[in-house]
């Protein structure tokens, strides 16, 4: 996921889709989730500016009626196996674990009404709700949460993050090597009280297990069908999947004893059959759209009549990047990849090819996340210093000897390549005289591909899961990580990584976190591109309380319609 981070991940597909103005308009976590996503809504809007915009429920009747999107199929509906934006947005409607986060970004109760933490900040007791239960009416148990633990960390069920999420356990990672057939640091204390303990007092620990990895599931359903037991899961959340017909549509009913108030919505249709989303908008066969640049321009002429539909977003928590696997020649020369970084005209790109609708990233966390560092040094754009550099390196400057390099992207065979690439590309051939080739695979053959380290170079994007540094530092650039999809390790950040973990002075943990980020940026494993920008929203005048946040965070059951148009 990061998706929903949680996995909530932000990959090309989210701004292609929000510069084209195609069907697969943007949304990882994290969930949850790490990972390209794809989904109608160019960007997200903070709940209070969103709240401004719309008003709020009043004491009538606002229920019922049936919110429809354009969407795509997602990789996976398993929660366990997530990794970016688009499966997260169904599976953080659909399942839900012990905690979640809320509209304001804070982690709230879930399945669980409340915890203790021991004085030693290791131990969490969590007492779970008597009223929640599955969508089939079975109440949630602690067994629920310890079994479902247990089949998330198996090394059968193949989850390419849980080592990420919920490796803090104690146990988990003895389970994962195979030297243990449970986790020793969780404990059934009674059908309504679980106990977890983790190997150090972590301030994130909580926000974890918001990502999907931590969801729990019910095992009558997935015993009963193994293989296909996600096409009707029998999950805890807002929401049921009550119809999935792939490449068709995807329909979400209302659970109307949900645990934490039940939807106002009765169902969402999510559309995954294709089309132009401006066009449907327009046709009203959906009610939200994002707008691409070919569409910007006459949308915000206020004399336009779709202008009053509009909705104006402040930037997520997201980076996009170029990936470089630092294994892989000449891409295993740090002067290489600095010159990499050197030959790109970012400003130049934001401006010319993406319309100023994104900010050129000098680093890796975005501009107004926990941890942002204004003094960062990254790289301006100097082709003299790069073709310096090229130089200086082991290849040197006889390009007719540097190993080929391939850049892999998602998409589907035969689809054009962004623009944005293209130019990216023509820059290093131009200032560099370096020819980099594209290749294109399936979105979920990508997403498995790139989770085993099969690329030399890669462009996708990170959507942060929580609000904490260790969400992109740690789990990307650690070496012993298992989204560390470059390869990149060096003892030093890895040193500053793990003092940061279970630093308690938030000041100092976040001087360590910006002490490793210069140090990952100086090895240049990344070609950090950019960071969000505003964006732009259409939403039918009788959509209230649709939440836009920075994060991925079950949203739906807020929705409500009005009959005015």
């Amino acid at each position: 996921m990061g998706w929903k981070t949680l996995l909530f991940i932000l990959g090309s597909l989210f701004l292609i889709a929000a510069c084209s103005g195609s069907s697969s308009d943007p949304a990882p976590a994290s969930q949850p989730t790490a990972a390209p996503a794809a989904t109608e809504e160019p960007t997200q809007v903070p709940a209070a500016a969103q709240s401004a915009q719309q008003p709020a429920a009043g004491d009538g009747d606002t229920s019922g009626g049936k919110l429809v999107r354009l969407f795509v199929d997602p990789p996976t509906l398993d929660p366990h196996l997530t990794t970016d934006a688009t499966s997260a947005q169904v599976i953080i409607e659909v399942f839900g674990g012990l905690v979640t986060i809320d509209r304001d970004l804070n982690v709230v109760p879930d399945l669980a009404e409340d915890w203790d933490i021991s004085p030693d900040g290791r131990v969490y007791t969590f007492h779970l709700r008597s009223d929640a239960t599955f969508h089939d009416g079975k109440p949630v148990t602690a067994e629920d949460v310890r079994w479902s633990l247990e089949r998330a960390t198996n090394p059968l069920t193949e989850s390419p993050v849980v080592d990420q999420y919920l490796g803090d356990i104690v146990g988990v990672k003895e389970k994962l090597n195979g030297d243990a057939e449970t986790i020793s640091g969780v404990r059934v204390i009674d059908d309504k009280t679980l106990e977890i303990t983790i190997d150090a007092s972590k301030s994130y620990f909580l926000a974890k297990l918001t990502y999907p990895t931590g969801f729990v599931l019910d095992r009558e359903n997935i015993e009963a069908d193994p293989k296909r037991w996600f096409r009707k899961p029998n999950g805890t959340g807002p929401f049921k999947l009550s119809q999935y017909d792939v490449g068709e549509t995807m329909v979400l009913s209302r659970f109307p004893t949900y645990h934490l108030g039940a939807p106002h919505l009765d169902e969402v249709e999510m559309i995954l059959s294709g089309g132009t989303s401006m066009l449907m908008y327009e046709n009203d066969e959906i009610h939200v759209a994002g707008i691409g640049l070919a569409d910007l321009d006459r949308i915000l002429d206020p004399g336009n009549s779709l202008n009053s539909e509009l909705l104006q977003a402040p930037p997520t928590f997201s980076v996009q990047y170029i990936g470089m696997n630092v294994n892989e020649p000449p891409l295993d020369d740090v002067k290489v990849r600095q010159a990499l970084n050197l030959a790109i005209d970012k400003q130049n790109l934001a401006t010319s090819v993406l319309a100023d609708q994104v900010v050129p990233a000098n680093g890796i966390l975005p501009p107004g996340f926990p941890g942002f560092n204004t003094n960062l040094r990254g790289y301006r754009f100097d082709p003299e210093r790069a073709r310096q550099l090229l130089s200086e390196s082991k290849y040197g400057d006889d390009l007719d000897n540097i190993p080929p390099i391939t850049m892999t992207t998602s998409g589907s065979f035969g689809a054009s390549v962004s623009l944005d690439m293209e130019v990216v590309l023509q820059m290093w051939k131009k200032n560099l005289g370096i020819e980099a080739e594209f290749q294109q695979t399936e979105f979920a053959t990508f997403l498995k591909d790139l989770h085993n380290r099969r690329f030399q170079m890669f462009d996708i994007g990170w959507i942060a899961d929580y609000p904490d540094p260790e969400n992109f530092l740690d789990i990307l650039f650690h070496s012993e990580s298992s989204n560390n999809h470059t390869n990149y390790s060096n003892p030093q950040v890895d040193s500053l990584l793990e003092r940061a973990r279970t630093e308690t002075d938030e000041s100092l943990r976040f001087q360590l976190y910006n002490q490793a980020e210069q140090l990952i940026v100086d090895d240049a494993p990344w070609v950090p591109l950019w960071y969000s920008g505003e964006r732009f929203l259409l939403v039918k005048p009788n959509v209230h309380d649709y939440y836009l946040t920075p994060l991925y965070i079950p949203r739906l059951r807020y929705v409500y319609l009005t009959d005015e148009e």
